[in-house]
């Protein structure tokens, strides 16, 4: 109820004068817009309700108070039309809408492009509207941690003081050792800052990240190598990555971390997963793949591991197979083990089985 109550309050129309509800009978009349929401808010606080007025626009806040200041006493019976005026309005709600650019861009995250998204949270920037903090403190760290560490030692420790604590505290730790103490001794120094100044920190921080251009691809260059290897034939992908070794050591060693193949099932799959592989792949492919795989030292590993951790009725059928199976050509081979690392990586996609990480 608070984001509909949130909106009512938010279509209260604001008078410039203060007037009393009491005097003679005469001279009574119902009460304005703004003094039906003051006596809703005072109800609401005298009885410990939970009130989503900080969720209104400054210049309302500002009003609503005032009008609070300046009343004394409400009778029973417009406390009562009030309140009754005000449940109506409420079961008149069929539907409410986030309220701020902030709001509707979660809305409508993947339904509009980054780049629609991008200009309409520049626009929202430059407006001077939108409380910038609301935006930042709900981005991973991962695309906040370049900005902060490119910032000097004074903005690092108003945003940290702003951001939620367990995020600082991430944010904090990927710091370099030094930068972190300055920062965290920085973080002391920012009880005397005024909310304009913070503001102003949080537009300017906004503002760069909304500058970022934005990423065509989802994951990064060494995940989208080591998917695209992860496919293709052992020799090509051996010969991938000796040339990436001549260009760029680094990055080699990096895709081949990423790299998932066959020979890598009894490193990286938990035995506990491995019925639920074998179910999802047909028969005649696990017979082929192991069939091929146990001929050669590097694969035959991942053979035995996958037969230990299955049925053993199941794994008995499938060793009288691969006896009866006979020579198992390369491309078939190839296609079969194929099929088993792509079962993997869709069940991990999935979140069905956990992949343990190679060390760095």
């Amino acid at each position: 109820m608070s984001d509909e109550f949130g909106h009512a309050l938010a279509r209260i129309t604001p008078v410039q004068r203060a007037v009393s509800l009491g005097g003679p009978p005469g001279e009574r009349r119902p009460p304005t817009s703004r003094e039906k929401a003051a006596i809703i808010v005072r109800l609401m606080l005298s009885e410990g309700g939970s009130m989503p007025v900080a969720s209104l626009p400054d210049h309302m806040q500002a009003a609503l108070t005032e009008q609070i200041g300046q009343m004394r006493l409400v009778d029973r019976n417009t406390l009562a039309q009030v309140v009754e005026e005000f449940l109506t309005e409420l079961e008149e709600v069929g539907l409410s809408f986030p309220g701020g650019i902030d709001g509707a861009l979660t809305m409508m995250d993947g339904h509009i492009s980054a780049t629609a998204a991008s200009r309409l949270r520049r626009l929202a920037g430059a407006s001077g509207k939108a409380d910038p903090w609301d935006r930042l403190t709900n981005l991973p760290t991962d695309r906040i941690l370049p900005v902060l560490e490119a910032e000097s030692i004074e903005v690092a420790a108003v945003m940290l003081s702003k951001l939620p604590v367990p995020k600082a505290a991430e944010l904090l730790g990927r710091l370099p050792g030094e930068k972190a103490r300055r920062v965290a001794y920085a973080v002391s120094m920012t009880g005397h800052v005024d909310p304009e100044t913070v503001r102003r920190i949080g537009v300017s921080l906004a503002t760069q990240l909304d500058a970022q251009p934005a990423r065509a691809f989802d994951a990064g260059p060494v995940e989208r190598v080591g998917a695209i290897l992860n496919v293709s034939t052992a020799a090509t992908r051996d010969d991938v990555l000796l040339g990436l070794d001549a260009e760029d050591a680094d990055f080699a060693e990096q895709v081949r971390k990423a790299i998932f193949t066959f020979a890598h099932i009894p490193a990286r799959i938990m035995p506990r997963d491995i019925p639920k592989i074998v179910r999802m792949v047909d028969a005649a492919v696990l017979v082929t793949a192991f069939t091929a795989a146990q001929a050669h030292p590097k694969q035959a590993p991942a053979v035995e591991f996958i037969l230990a951790n299955m049925s053993q009725r199941m794994a008995q059928s499938l060793r009288e197979e691969m006896a009866a199976r006979g020579k198992v050509k390369e491309k078939d081979a190839e296609e079969a083990m194929t099929a088993i690392v792509t079962t993997i990586r869709q069940l991990e996609g999935a979140g069905e089985i956990v992949m343990n990480r190679e060390e760095d």
